[in-house]
């Protein structure tokens, strides 16, 4: 029984980790809706990036440098969005130059880039402005085809913006600069049948397939119920191995499993 895939094609069985480190105030404040760690999640999956972690830190200049130093010595790649505007709290570019211990100033291309941006729309290359052109020294800057206003690289972190649709297009001039891995596949079975009646039998399967995560998740829908287990791996043959265990657990049940989540 197949069942629908994260991943695509063939792994490298190289494992590639990433955090992504969501920065702002109006985030933890419940003021802003997060929806740039699915985005950069999906993407990264794609090209064989796993996100291990993700965090919400604040704009607060020592818990970002103390935090990007954490963790861009734990894993390959680390994602920022957010804190990189014109205003007096976007700090995180400065915060990630502390963090490298290098300075920050104007960038040439950068303030070359931003100047004719605003020439052209007829806005003025204000001071505030300029800031966004700031790179830490030994950055490399990251495109921003919509408004121009750069992210930037150093080392194996990327800082990008928060504006979700800024983002998206930041991180999608990126991809090709980063070197997957094994891409992380999944498949999924969803049956009417409660967590409670299958948790004893669903513990002894993932004893036997330590190299597949296997998570329960239950569905409502007015008065139907049921589960979905999904499998992940990134090991396409044990992850077929363990699908398999898991359909005939729905069998021995007397219930019908079907591929995917319920709809």
């Amino acid at each position: 029984m197949s069942g629908t895939g994260e991943g695509q094609g063939e792994n490298s069985g190289k494992t590639v980790t990433a955090c992504v480190l969501l920065i702002g105030d109006e985030i933890l404040s419940g003021r802003t809706k997060d929806s740039n760690l699915s985005y950069i999640a999906q993407h990264l999956n794609r090209i064989g990036v796993q996100v291990r972690e993700a965090r919400v830190i604040p704009d607060i200049e020592e818990e970002i440098v103390a935090t990007v130093n954490e963790v861009r010595a734990k894993y390959d790649y680390v994602f920022t969005t957010g804190g990189i505007g014109p205003t007096h709290d976007d700090i995180t570019a400065d915060s990630v130059a502390k963090a490298f211990g290098v300075s920050i100033g104007p960038d040439p291309e950068a303030m070359a880039l931003l100047q004719a941006h605003y020439a052209e729309t007829g806005g003025e290359f204000t001071s505030a402005r300029q800031r966004m052109a700031r790179l830490p020294d030994g950055a490399r800057m990251i495109a921003n085809p919509l408004s121009k206003a750069p992210g930037f690289r150093i080392g194996n972190v990327f800082v990008m913006a928060g504006v979700p649709m800024v983002m998206h297009v930041m991180l999608d001039s990126l991809l090709g600069q980063l070197e997957g891995g094994a891409s992380m596949l999944s498949r999924t079975l969803t049956a009417a049948i409660g967590e409670g009646s299958i948790a004893e039998t669903l513990g002894e399967i993932q004893s036997r397939h330590a190299d597949v995560s296997i998570g329960s998740y239950p569905y409502y829908r007015g008065r139907e119920f049921g589960t979905s287990i999904v499998m992940r791996s990134v090991d396409s043959a044990a992850l077929e191995r363990a699908e398999a265990d898991v359909a005939q657990m729905f069998e021995k049940l007397g219930v019908s499993a079907v591929a995917g989540e319920k709809s």
